[in-house]
């Protein structure tokens, strides 16, 4: 199959698909998803994406309609239905079937899964930047479907040609980006918004801190401020399909290209490891 959408137990194209109106997924956005890279059918981190998908489903208190292994076992086997083996795998769970109701209603959540061919990005070709003022709740944590915010800063990224927004809170903190988590390195150390309540914390972000770790790269996970992004040697994007990308631009100011040693340190052993999972 050339791509593959999964709801509750059926599967075809994406775009003969459709998904009942009264999934809470409609009315609220009440639901929660995870999405992970594949590459030669080999899914990567994919125990990490799955614990979060979980963890998130709980903080919620949305059921999940199977045991993580079994859906483990679902996931590989629509993988290996794909005409390709490179791919962007999603998968979400929404609360249930209802009418229109604040309060939970007494069904069984749905669970939905797609999948769509995707090539891999090794970060060697720069990228560019804005800023946007962080107005998101305070659940950034949870990695729910409600993205309004999160939109409108990607669409303003794309108007502006550029490829991610940074949102910046109240008190000029940093927290993350639209669909990424955002990093700098000033004098040979990794700096990352703390693993709080403000942001996601991205599988990509761990597996950048391991890789610090191995590299004896120093860490630090304490907020940092629009002025020290601005002022960073180096300004960092990692995501699930982006495991390590330069910023060379925010706001149309030149930003970075001052520790590239660190920097092609991190990528190349980033890259390394996805292939080496992958291949």
């Amino acid at each position: 199959m050339k791509t593959l959408g999964y709801y509750n137990g059926k599967y075809d194209e994406i775009e003969n698909m459709v998904v009942p109106m009264n999934d809470r997924s409609c009315w609220f956005g009440d639901g929660v998803y995870d999405a992970q890279q594949c590459r030669n059918y080999h899914s990567f981190a994919q125990d990490e994406h799955l614990d979060r998908f979980y963890r998130s489903a709980a903080m919620l208190k949305i059921a999940m309609p199977m045991e993580k292994e079994e859906f483990k076992a679902l996931l590989d086997s629509l993988v290996r239905k794909m005409d390709t083996g490179d791919l962007f795998v999603y998968y979400q769970v929404s609360r249930g079937t209802g009418m229109r109701s604040h309060v939970f209603p007494d069904s069984p959540s749905n669970l939905w899964i797609t999948l769509r061919p995707e090539e891999f990005v090794d970060g060697t070709e720069p990228i560019r930047l804005i800023t946007v003022e962080d107005t998101r709740y305070f659940h950034c944590n949870i990695k729910t479907t409600n993205l309004i915010p999160n939109i409108m800063a990607a669409q303003a990224a794309r108007e502006a040609g550029c490829t991610e927004a940074v949102f910046i809170r109240p008190g000029n903190q940093v927290t993350e980006c639209a669909h990424s988590n955002v990093h700098i390195l000033k004098n040979g150390c990794l700096r990352t918004a703390p693993a709080d309540n403000l942001i996601l914390p991205g599988i990509a972000r761990a597996h950048l801190i391991k890789a610090c770790h191995v590299l004896d790269i120093p860490v630090d996970e304490t907020p940092f401020t629009r002025e020290e992004l601005m002022g960073a040697d180096e300004v960092i994007v990692t995501s699930t399909g982006d495991f390590c990308l330069r910023a060379e631009m925010i706001d149309g100011i030149p930003v970075g290209g001052k520790d590239l040693l660190h920097f092609e340190m991190l990528r190349k052993y980033l890259v390394d490891e996805y292939l080496e999972a992958t291949k």
